[in-house]
């Protein structure tokens, strides 16, 4: 691994960097304000046996978001970006579940204010991340992992160069339930 934290991306439109304490307001804001919009697509917690749901009033704070979210990308574990369109903040990405060793892989997650989809700003943040992962972290496989019916994030796989491989029956924790997914794929040639 050859990166060192924290690391800054640009795309034709887009300005990728770690979240900073001072874009707090911007972050809130455009959460509350796509709250609607984002919701069928966020994961949620799952009621383990013997546990009660997790209560949202006990979510980490913004800061401690970020702490944390940097410390995992020091130590190589994920990598999270907000996503700037001028001085802007339009959504995040992150590469997420690295695993290195014999697998060299990982996944990406994103989300997008409303107000900026269907620009092509999320396929450049993919598109972005996705040659960070390969050219500086050389991993060899990531993943884009949507619900079936989310036909937005399925062009942005699509549009970035993912591959489909397959469906994920009760894939990830999405609205009180377990949610089918579909995997996209995309390999980095250049690792034997």
């Amino acid at each position: 691994m050859t990166s060192t934290w924290p690391v800054v991306l640009s795309t034709q439109d887009l300005h990728l960097q770690a979240l900073r304490f001072r874009d707090r307001t911007r972050w809130n804001d455009v959460r509350s304000e796509n709250r609607e919009w984002l919701s069928p697509w966020e994961a949620t917690i799952p009621i383990l046996p013997g546990g009660s749901p997790q209560d949202p009033t006990q979510l980490p704070s913004y800061f401690q978001m970020v702490r944390t979210l940097n410390s995992e990308a020091r130590q190589g574990r994920s990598f999270s970006f907000a996503i700037w369109h001028q001085r802007n903040l339009v959504g995040q990405i992150s590469l997420g579940g690295l695993i290195y060793g014999a697998m060299r892989g990982g996944h990406i997650g994103y989300w997008i204010d409303k107000n900026y989809a269907n620009r092509g700003f999320t396929t450049q943040a993919v598109t972005a991340v996705t040659e960070f992962s390969f050219t500086s972290l050389d991993l060899h496989r990531i993943e884009i992992n949507v619900r079936p019916e989310n036909a937005a994030s399925r062009r942005v796989a699509e549009k970035a160069g993912y591959i489909f491989e397959g469906e994920r029956p009760r894939y990830l924790h999405i609205g009180g339930t377990w949610r089918d997914h579909v995997v996209f794929v995309k390999e980095n040639p250049a690792v034997k």
